[in-house]
């Protein structure tokens, strides 16, 4: 008895001895403790996404895949599968299970290492959101503590719903979600059991456990698992052995977009860190942009299709390499290195047939290539110079090489990766929206995004601008002027500047209309010369170009300015709607991870026919948008914001006129092939044809196509604005326009259409022989050639080239 009394009296102590502790350790660490009322309201990083305007996702941003979903959304038998693996005591215990908190102990006395943790899923959600992975006993406590008041604060739905969405599971997936769409491609809802419970044994050890990296250790684990849900009575025997039948079928699967744009996601992704620093990574925002996927995807057709054409009129460069008796396992790790660019595939010939050939591409699989798509591949020798045609497969490649393969339909077509660039960009006329972008034939072989940063000079498709501000000092589209040559002596320097035509004739006294579809670069050297450089920059620069890349000299007549893509496009939709300066502009909305409107495009937007009279400079026009806010109030956006009128709309759809006769007869005439009479639009060619441009329009789109060399060089001595950038305008405002009605841009009153002697370039008496129509200003009517005084100049013409006052040429 006596005995028996000490035992449970040190029984006893011992109790009060621990209880004391714990009380102890409690009050110590308590204060310490967070909030558990947190976790209802905790942010998980989410990655930046990014939409078009239908909603499809271009890309997202972040060093986390992560997407939660509510408890609602668990499959059942995922849950099942987790608390098979994770703790299957979870629906009894309060936060602590003493049985594993024992085993744990146990196993650290026997073997002098901590084994396992002992956690319930309880205690790893105190961990994962409040603490640390350190291994102490203090860390230890602390997980306990705050288990056990999660558990009085939340209930058992709420603390699997947030141990499901932090968890992390292996190739930067966090949540089960995201892990279902990393390892199978699918939605978590849309996965077999044996997949679930693949997903389920990741927590303990995500990397040794990876079905990508041990998928021999990850189905033991998984097959433990499945085997555990039928001991607890979550499966039957059926589904039991038919989940452990299923093979391990996880692979890599990226975030994979629904729309290819990575020009615009890049873009967006820029101004979003501009707008929110590192938070835009993480805060899970979900960003809208103006670009429709219907029209990026003729923009990336165009631009390749254009890209690849040109590409194979100037012949074929060789292979990209050459395995010579390399092993099939050597030849498919040498194929590993290459990339696909914008659906050209790397491969490697394997044998090479009188009618064809066939390749082997990186999955191990071999294509048949037929003839018909390499009769066009003869031997570069030059930009100018191409070798013999090829008569048989033979003639172009033999078993090693490695060479590019392209799809259409379900044919293999033998290609190359083109060395010229282009650029697109196609603009919403009305308010500067961005309808599609794309900077080059492919992202992932260079970012360089061409649209907004290659500065080139536009050529011939910068004339608009200078035959607009001549329009506006007094000149009209009948204006006679000559087209002769003219030489230029920098007064006290010993420099002679002889412009030209870019085929060497000269036409004489020639009307604007015609000078402008013909392209005659001596009529616009007159022009500016008249009108006056200092008049005509300060004009041009109303279209929102910057004055230090408008040369101030004649040569910009030429176009030798150094301008992008974009800033042509958004000069030009002055042009089609109608005499306002827009700004273009990417971003259409921005959500937050809620779905929460944070942010809404308010653009300066050209206003309605009525107010679409008024005259530049108007103060009730003026712009009053500020693209970078981050954040509009509802009452704020709803306000219409006008674009500020900048040249009269009369001269606006005076330039239209002529730039539609470049279409129907002159250097833009293969648009005809459109069947379109709504458009408008003009070629560009600098000097040895450097660089290729045309721009186009019509009231619902405005359009800019640049292609040549990053490194300047020649396209080639038949290669004009004509037969690379149109092509490839063509190719986009065809598939875009496709069904809409004709929308050429609106006749604004105070225009006056009259017969006109093309002569003379005055108002046609009855009878004139050849008389055609021309549009005027009502003020600015020509007079008959009987009103005139004997020998007064006719009006709008220039001065000689002699009486020209000292320039500066270069």
């Amino acid at each position: 008895m006596r005995f028996l009394k000490f035992f449970l009296w040190s029984c006893f102590a011992v109790f009060c001895g621990l209880l004391l502790s714990l009380s102890g350790a409690f009050l110590y660490l308590s204060p310490s403790l967070p909030s558990v009322e947190s976790l209802r309201s905790i942010q998980l990083q989410i990655p930046l996404r990014v939409y078009s305007s239908d909603a499809k996702l271009i890309a997202q941003f972040g060093e986390m895949r992560r997407t939660p979903i509510a408890f609602d959304d668990i499959p059942q038998d995922f849950i099942a599968a987790l608390l098979a693996a994770e703790d299957d005591n979870f629906a009894n215990h309060y936060g602590v299970d003493v049985k594993s908190l024992m085993r744990a102990a146990t196993q650290l006395l026997k073997t002098g290492q901590i084994q396992t943790g002992g956690s319930t899923i309880t205690m790893q959600v105190a961990k994962n959101y409040f603490l640390t992975s350190e291994r102490s006993f203090s860390r230890k406590i602390n997980e306990i503590l705050l288990a056990l008041q999660i558990e009085r604060e939340l209930s058992k739905n709420e603390i699997l719903e947030l141990y499901v969405n932090k968890i992390y599971l292996g190739n930067r997936a966090y949540g089960i979600e995201a892990a279902a769409q990393v390892y199978y491609g699918k939605s978590i809802d849309e996965l077999t059991l044996a997949q679930l419970a693949m997903i389920a044994g990741l927590p303990k050890a995500p990397s040794a456990f990876n079905p990508l990296v041990n998928p021999e250790r990850s189905k033991e684990r998984r097959d433990w698992i499945l085997g555990r849900m039928y001991r607890l009575g979550s499966i039957d025997e059926a589904r039991w052995q038919q989940a452990l039948a299923e093979p391990v079928d996880a692979s890599y699967h990226g975030a994979t977009p629904e729309l290819n744009a990575p020009y615009i996601a890049e873009m967006a992704r820029a101004e979003m860190v501009g707008r929110f620093g590192s938070a835009a990574y993480t805060d899970g925002f979900r960003v809208f942009t103006t670009t429709s996927s219907e029209r990026q995807e003729a923009a990336n057709l165009a631009l390749q299709q254009g890209l690849i054409e040109y590409d194979q009129r100037h012949g074929y460069r060789g292979p990209e390499a050459h395995l010579a008796d390399a092993s099939p396992e050597a030849r498919l790790s040498q194929l590993s290195t290459r990339r696909s660019l914008s659906g050209m595939h790397p491969a490697v010939v394997t044998q090479v047939g009188s009618d064809g050939i066939h390749a082997m591409t990186r999955d191990g699989a071999e294509h048949a290539v037929a003839w018909e798509s390499m009769k066009w591949a003869r031997p570069y020798l030059g930009t100018n110079s191409l070798g013999p045609a090829p008569k048989r497969p033979a003639d172009v490649v033999k078993p090693g090489d490695v060479i590019r393969i392209r799809w259409q339909e379900e044919s293999a077509l033998f290609s190359q990766v083109p060395q010229a660039q282009a650029a697109l960009v196609s603009l919403d006329p009305s308010d500067g929206s961005i309808e599609a972008l794309t900077g080059g034939f492919s992202f992932e072989q260079s970012n360089y995004n061409r649209a907004i940063q290659a500065k080139r000079q536009p050529g011939s498709s910068f004339k608009p601008f200078v035959y607009s501000a001549a329009l506006d000092a007094g000149f009209n589209p009948a204006s006679l002027v000559n087209d002769s040559p003219i030489v230029f002596v920098e007064e006290g320097m010993d420099r002679i500047w002889r412009p030209k035509n870019d085929n060497n004739t000269f036409l004489g006294p020639i009307r604007l209309r015609e000078a402008l579809y013909k392209s005659r670069n001596l009529v616009s050297i007159r022009l500016l010369q008249t009108i006056g450089i200092s008049y005509a920059v300060d004009y041009i620069t109303h279209f929102g170009f910057r004055p230090e890349d408008l040369p101030h000299n004649l040569s910009l007549a030429l176009g030798t300015a150094t301008l992008t893509p974009m800033e042509i496009s958004t000069g030009w939709a002055t042009f089609a709607n109608g005499g306002y300066k827009i700004e273009p502009y990417l971003i259409e909305r921005i959500e937050d991870r809620d779905g929460k409107l944070l942010f809404e495009a308010n653009p300066a937007r050209v206003p309605d026919s009525k107010v679409a009279s008024e005259q530049p400079g108007d103060d009730s026009n003026t712009i009053a948008f500020a693209q970078h806010d981050t954040a509009l109030e509802a009452e704020e956006a709803d306000q219409p914001v006008h674009a500020k009128k900048i040249i009269d709309g009369r001269t606006a759809y005076i330039m239209t006129s002529m730039l539609q006769d470049v279409i129907k007869r002159g250097t833009g005439r293969r648009a005809l092939e459109m069947g379109r009479s709504d458009i408008a639009g003009k070629t560009g060619t600098t000097n040895e044809s450097k660089d290729s441009w045309f721009s186009g329009y019509n009231a619902d789109f405005v359009t800019t196509v640049w292609a040549g060399f990053d490194q300047p060089q020649s396209l080639g001595r038949r290669e004009y604005g004509g037969t690379v950038a149109l092509p490839i305008w063509m190719k986009y405002m065809s598939a875009v326009l496709e069904g809409r009605p004709e929308h050429p841009p609106a006749e604004p009153e105070g225009l006056v259409t009259l017969r006109v002697d093309p002569h003379t370039g005055r108002a046609a008496s009855p009878g004139t022989p050849d008389a055609y129509f021309e549009l005027f200003r009502l003020e600015e009517s020509p007079p008959e050639m009987g009103e005139l005084e004997p020998g007064a100049p006719l009006p709008g013409s220039p001065l000689p080239a002699t009486e020209a006052a000292p320039i500066d040429l270069f």
